[in-house]
């Protein structure tokens, strides 16, 4: 069965389950799941109802997180299958071996040539690059910096960085950070779920979809989670 997610979320889940938490001297915003989904399924009893047959929504902020590696994994996998992106980026990490995690300075230092022989685009290479400058100068915060921020203004601050849309920073922000409140309303899959779970004829706008999302806040990352769940339910009644 097909598992709606964007492709690099589908691999960090597959992988990582259950994501690890260690104590931290600094305050995570954590989601209450359970007062989630009580708020949830007491808003629509459509939405009860799927949350009820679907694969919980339990996302936890990953304390380990560096931005740099998540976002310059986002990069390589940007409008290619899963499958494909990961052996590209599997490519990309060999090229620093022993590294558990990637150096900016490396990054920029390595030619252009070597980063496309790994199968990177010269747009995604460029891409890669500016992000690694700009996590140099600081534009991109440390894991410890996102922490102590809102979504806006990492939001603000990460589509700065070339190829880094306000889509990238939602997921990031969605499955990295376990935010409990991020409302991807240009994401398709989420739209398309959205329309499935209350009847909608036509694909809702991003203008709807803020609007029609808020009787869900402060628990609309659950709300998106299971809007890609609804997509899922649907792919299994056909087969059923």
């Amino acid at each position: 069965m097909t598992t709606y997610l964007p492709c690099r979320q589908i691999f960090s889940l597959v992988i990582n389950s259950t994501f690890v938490i260690r104590a931290s001297s600094f305050k995570i915003k954590r989601m209450n799941h359970d007062e989630a989904h009580r708020h949830l399924s007491v808003s629509d009893k459509r939405l009860a109802q799927l949350i009820s047959r679907s694969q919980r929504y339990n996302i936890e902020p990953n304390l380990n997180v560096r931005p740099f590696d998540a976002l310059a994994e986002s990069i390589a996998y940007q409008q290619l299958s899963g499958k494909a992106a990961a052996t590209i980026w599997k490519r990309v990490r060999a090229i620093f071996p022993k590294r558990k995690f990637l150096a900016p300075k490396l990054v920029l230092e390595t030619p252009d040539e070597r980063l496309r022989a790994a199968g990177l685009s010269r747009s995604k290479v460029a891409a890669l690059k500016d992000l690694a400058a700009k996590t140099i100068e600081g534009t991109v915060p440390t894991g410890r910096a996102l922490a102590k921020m809102t979504d806006d203004e990492i939001i603000e601050r990460l589509i700065q960085v070339r190829g880094i849309g306000r889509w990238t920073a939602e997921m990031l922000l969605l499955f990295d950070l376990g935010r409990p409140d991020v409302w991807p309303v240009h994401d398709y899959g989420v739209r398309k779920g959205f329309a499935r779970i209350f009847g909608k004829r036509k694909l809702p706008t991003p203008k709807q979809m803020d609007k029609h999302g808020r009787k869900f806040a402060p628990y609309r990352s659950a709300l998106a989670w299971y809007c890609w769940r609804a997509l899922d339910d649907a792919e299994k009644k056909l087969k059923s």
